[in-house]
Parts: structure tokens; sequence; C-alpha cells
């Protein structure tokens, strides 16, 4: 058993709980949002912070594998964007693809917008690509918790084999 392999397995399925906790909260205030009528700034704010937590959180995840199991995390100035390429690559005699392409497509978008919220102020955030982003969430985080619930199989299999 290689226990390395276990742990990542099990912080993968821990972070992903947390995303699911995250998914509902935008959820939550997306549907407070459509009660009020009126675009109350805190809702939007919260929403695009919880927008912004579920990159956040795959991007834990994602600098997880690439550290332990890759050994090799990217640096500089696009380095979030290389870590999200290298999460679809299939990496010879070590891993498969931790994503997939479409999926990572899906998740740059969240990737774009965690930008905007760390580079501008809350009342400068356009609430229509807020609630576009809202309803796509639930797609996205479906088919990328898919995809890491795959890549956490994979490693329990490394851990039982060895």
């Amino acid at each position: 058993m290689i226990p390395r392999h276990a742990l990542l397995a099990s912080r993968i399925r821990q972070e992903l709980g947390q995303l699911d906790r995250v998914v509902e909260r935008v959820e939550e205030v997306a549907r407070a949002r459509k009660r009020q009528g009126a675009e109350p700034d805190y809702l939007l704010d919260s929403e695009a912070l919880n927008l912004h937590g579920f990159y956040a959180g795959l991007e834990r995840i994602f600098t997880q594998i690439a550290s332990s199991f890759d050994q090799s995390t990217p640096a500089g100035a696009d380095s979030h964007r290389e870590l999200l390429r290298q999460m679809t690559v299939e990496i010879p005699n070590l891993r498969p693809p931790v994503l997939s392409p479409e999926a990572a497509g899906k998740v740059d978008e969240f990737l774009r917008f965690r930008h905007v919220v760390r580079y501008n102020y809350a009342f400068q955030l356009d609430p229509d690509r807020v609630e576009t982003l809202a309803a796509r969430l639930r797609p996205t985080y479906r088919e990328v918790s898919r995809d890491l619930e795959e890549f956490a199989a994979f490693l329990d299999r490394l851990a039982d084999d060895s």
C-alpha cells in the first residue's frame, strides 16, 4: 500500500465535499436574488465570492495532485492556466488525465472569473455574468466531480496494488 496515494484520494474527496457545499450556497443565493427582484449588492457579492471559492477549491485539488503526484507545479504569470492544462494531460506510466478537455474548458470559465473577482471591486461585477456562471455551476461541478472521483478511484487502486 502506498499511503500517499490513499491520502491524496482522501483529500480530493474531502475537498469535493466542501465544493458541494459551495455549489449549494451559490444556488441558495441565486434563488434569493430572484426572490428579491432587485439586485441587492450583498447577494451579488456573496454569489460572486462563492463562485470564486468554487474555482479556488478546484485549484487546491489540482495543486495537491501536481505537487504530490506529478511532482511538478507550474509557476509564473500563467501558472493557473498551466495547472489546469496539466490536469488534462496523461503522463505515461504515471497517471491518466485528471480532467477531460471538456470539463477543463468549463472550469476555465471559472478560472477567468476568479481573476475578475480578485482584481476588481465588488461593485464592478457584472450581474449578468454572475448569473450565467451560477447557472453553469451545477453542471460543471457534476462533470468535474465525476472526473475527480474517477481519479481518486485510480489512486485507491494504486494504493491497494502496492
